[in-house]
């Protein structure tokens, strides 16, 4: 396995083992789709240029074993002239030839399983973006059904203004009762005042009697 495979596993996993403690997971998967997104991006245009590459080493191969080809064609052509000098330089150059053709080859095949590895990759990645896009809105589907129950119950199961009916008469009848309470205190309170004033007054009326009474004896004895 690669390099790049095993820091890609590295990162899935560390994904996971943050999902599970994520409070806001949707915006975990946010980042985690922002970031693969790059390393697409990225593969793409390291892929563009091995391909490139790749292409080039294969040009290269080839050119070299047509060389090869052709020197040994000279060198055929010069023997059935009688040409034995020439023949041996064509070889020679034939086995040049054969040699870069041979370098060549091996450079190219290196850089093309590269870019089938850099295929997979790209295979996994795309993969795997649209699977965890896939679960973000899965999540995100499930964190707003989440946000609208909490507001209903809030609404309507909190005891606000939104409460049942008998509820929010109840509160009403203990209104009412309260304020009766207090009217009838206030009359019990002026009444009391009232029967307090007519005891006042006839005890008063009772003094002023007395007193007149006391005068009519003095009188009667100083007459």
């Amino acid at each position: 396995m690669s390099l790049m495979r095993r820091i890609r596993d590295i990162t899935v996993a560390t994904l996971n083992e943050r999902l599970e403690k994520a409070e806001d997971p949707v915006r975990l998967i946010d980042q985690f789709l922002w970031s693969t997104r790059e390393e697409i991006i990225q593969a793409e245009k390291l892929y563009q240029q091995y391909a490139g590459h790749a292409n080039h080493l294969k040009m290269q191969w080839l050119q070299a074993e047509q060389q090869r080809e052709k020197r040994e064609q000279q060198a055929i052509t010069a023997l059935k002239a009688g040409e034995e000098h020439i023949a041996r330089i064509a070889l020679q150059e034939k086995a040049s030839h054969e040699q870069n053709a041979a370098q060549y080859k091996e450079l190219y095949e290196q850089a093309q399983q590269n870019v089938s590895e850099l295929e997979d990759l790209l295979r996994e990645l795309r993969s795997e973006y649209q699977s965890v896009y896939d679960k973000r809105e899965f999540y995100a589907a499930r964190m707003e059904s989440l946000r609208l129950q909490q507001r209903m119950n809030q609404r309507y199961y909190g005891g606000g203004p939104g409460g049942q009916p008998e509820g929010m008469f109840r509160k009403l009848d203990d209104r009412i009762s309260d304020m009766e309470h207090e009217a009838r205190s206030l009359r019990d309170l002026r009444r009391a005042g009232q029967d307090y004033g007519m005891h006042s007054n006839s005890s008063a009326q009772s003094a002023i009697e007395r007193e007149l009474e006391q005068l009519k004896r003095k009188l009667e004895k100083e007459g």
